[in-house]
């Protein structure tokens, strides 16, 4: 099983050209990314292209993807929203939550953000890919490489129900890949040049993990 991740791509033309030859280039199972797939304009045009991409993709919202993104992805047979949902894809079971407000040195995924978090928890089990825009506070988070800006929520979520893999983008600066606790956190931000991520499962569920 190979999961190609990315996150943040804006709408940028570069972006998407590079998100496909990539696709071309290594075959993934299926394409992940965690949010941020267009920039407040154009959406329609943004979500045909990914919608035109060879290979299954799951996307969530970020902060700079309007509500009507959503139903625009519906209209693709290869895109599925993972909003509050999960989506096996081979076996792995990967749930995803949508949103994002940028704070000054914190990131919410919503203003109702408890209420949220209690109808995402049920969904993630220890084998779950999750997906979310921010990353959890204190992990791959750093802002001019001083300030933490990620979500206290969902660093408190991973330690409760412990989830394989989360996967994450928001946060520019620091794409890459650390633990928190048990769970492997893969911030595949495109925002810096960065191609995102590569994951690679053996038979047994042990990720490789590979920074494009």
């Amino acid at each position: 099983m190979r999961v190609y991740a990315v996150a943040d791509i804006h709408g940028k033309q570069d972006r998407i050209r590079r998100i496909r030859r990539n696709v071309l280039k290594f075959r993934p199972d299926v394409l992940v990314i965690a949010g941020d797939l267009t920039h407040f304009t154009q959406p329609a045009r943004v979500i045909a292209q990914l919608g035109e991409m060879p290979v299954p993709l799951l996307a969530i919202r970020g902060n700079t993807d309007l509500a009507r993104v959503e139903s625009l992805m519906d209209r693709h047979p290869n895109i599925s929203s993972l909003h509050l949902r999960e989506i096996r894809m081979a076996g792995i079971p990967f749930v995803g939550v949508s949103g994002t407000l940028p704070l000054p040195f914190r990131s919410q995924i919503c203003l109702r953000e408890t209420q949220l978090i209690e109808r995402l928890e049920p969904l993630i089990r220890r084998d779950s890919f999750l997906i979310a825009h921010p990353p959890p506070w204190g992990i791959l988070d750093k802002v001019a490489g001083r300030f933490h800006a990620g979500c206290q929520h969902l660093r408190e979520l991973i330690f409760r129900r412990r989830p394989a893999v989360m996967i994450c983008g928001h946060i520019h600066e620091q794409p890459g890949l650390t633990s928190l606790g048990k769970t492997l956190v893969i911030n595949c931000s495109m925002g810096r040049a960065g191609e995102g991520s590569l994951i690679d499962l053996d038979e047994k569920g042990k990720a490789k993990i590979t920074m494009l």
